[in-house]
């Protein structure tokens, strides 16, 4: 891999947030499990490492009303996600075949 390319292909982050100010968080959506979730899929499917993808926790990205919430890059396309399937989705769709999941899309 040459100095020019991406360390990694895409990245994930998931919002793992846990405010304690009475506002809405992810974390106490989910997200934290189904971040795991996702980096164990990940692994599982041999999309992880150098030149691939990587899933990563994230602090908050500032839209935990509409959570639990998601964000790949470099595409920057935001979802939102409850079920180990909509995680499932987001992996086979955005990650594997390119093509964002519309009706996660946020």
């Amino acid at each position: 891999m040459s100095q020019s390319e991406p360390h990694f292909k895409q990245h994930i982050f998931f919002c793992c947030n846990q405010r304690d100010d009475g506002r809405e968080s992810c974390a106490e959506k989910g997200s934290v499990e189904l971040r795991d979730y996702c980096k164990q899929q990940v692994k599982k499917r041999g999309l992880a490492g150098t030149g691939r993808a990587r899933v990563n926790m994230a602090g908050c990205l500032d839209r935990c009303e509409l959570g639990p919430v998601a964000v790949v890059y470099p595409e920057g396309v935001w979802y939102r996600y409850q079920t180990r399937e909509d995680v499932d989705e987001i992996i086979d769709s955005h990650l594997v075949k390119g093509q964002p999941v519309e009706r996660l899309k946020i």
